[in-house]
């Protein structure tokens, strides 16, 4: 008689793709949590780590970015080893995710366009980028909205909901981790050229899958808001790699080829003046392009939930065929 040896869990403990699906849903339709945010505590945990240890060099950077994003996802796997592994996955993608957010500010800013109040705008821009604003004429903002919608989509949607699906509730509070020191410290100047280059890089390589992807499902989507599939990929390929950085360029370039735009040039931060490289081949954005903009990202959000939740179930089916098939004393015992 064969008797099938029970196999252990696997490191992880996979999870079923509805435990994705119900973070992605928890998003679209309540949004990032009103108190407590979770996202919003490691940032004030982080500055405040950061104001301990700071030091202009590389090696501490590095220890702070390693020991920061260790820790939460150290933190998040306790927690999903104490609590069922479902919700804390849902909870934890529901926390990470701001797609909700992400359209909710990018509308308030073009109907803020529309009013003509263009102050009102400039000032709202805060809530997505950190460009300076102060001088942004009316077509700069609808081009600075449109860009920060597309690199947002990759961050904070796409990237959350990948990690999800490929290291659990602890991948997915690795990424938003790395992200969001990227956004603290990850900057070119003075003081974070080597304190932050470690969780620069860090994000970029946590960032490089889901920016990739991000581009596929641009282009799948892209029909949706009047795009061409094809346009998307030609244009993310050719002008993509000309940019700074090895994902928002390709990202914004998908957005600009789906939206018929062109995205790109000047921009400054603390009063740094960059020349961007020209992503596109369209005419400059308008403030109908910025609703555009956010219906694109929710149909990418949305396939992206899809996706994570697709491969959530592969490795489960995987793993349980795996468990069935029996082991090598399983083979001696039903010999004898």
């Amino acid at each position: 008689m064969l008797h099938l040896a029970a196999a252990p869990h696997p490191p992880g403990d996979y999870v079923g793709g509805a435990a994705v699906l119900a973070g992605y849903g928890a998003d679209l339709l309540v949004g990032d949590p009103t108190r407590w945010h979770p996202v919003a505590g490691f940032g004030r945990a982080a500055t405040a780590l950061e104001d301990a240890v700071y030091a202009p060099t590389r090696a501490r950077g590095a220890a702070f970015a390693t020991v920061l994003v260790g820790a939460s996802a150290l933190a998040v796997e306790l927690l999903a080893r104490a609590a069922p592994r479902g919700v804390t996955l849902a909870a934890v993608t529901w926390a990470a995710l701001g797609g909700r957010s992400l359209r909710h500010e990018a509308e308030r800013l073009a109907a803020c366009l529309e009013r003509g109040e263009l102050e009102a705008a400039r000032a709202g821009l805060r809530a997505l980028c950190g460009r300076d604003a102060a001088e942004l004429g009316k077509r700069e903002l609808c081009r600075a909205i449109v860009e920060s919608v597309a690199e947002n989509t990759n961050d904070a949607v796409v990237g959350a909901l990948l990690w999800g699906a490929l290291g659990g509730a602890a991948g997915v509070a690795a990424y938003r981790s790395a992200n969001t020191l990227d956004a603290i410290v990850g900057h070119r100047d003075e003081r974070y050229e080597q304190f932050g280059y470690a969780a620069a890089k860090l994000d970029d390589a946590m960032s490089w899958p889901a920016a990739r992807i991000s581009v596929a499902l641009t282009a799948l989507t892209a029909p949706l808001v009047g795009g061409s599939t094809r346009a998307v990929a030609e244009i993310a390929h050719r002008d993509g790699a000309e940019h700074p950085s090895p994902n928002a360029g390709r990202v914004e370039a998908a957005f600009a080829g789906a939206l018929g735009v062109s995205l790109g040039g000047p921009l400054a931060y603390a009063g740094a003046v960059e020349h961007r490289p020209h992503l596109g081949d369209g005419r400059p954005p308008e403030i109908a392009d910025i609703y555009r903009a956010t219906r694109l990202s929710l149909a990418v959000g949305a396939a992206a939930a899809a996706l994570a939740a697709a491969v959530v179930a592969t490795r489960r089916a995987a793993g349980a065929a795996a468990a069935a098939e029996p082991t090598p004393a399983t083979h001696a015992r039903s010999s004898q």
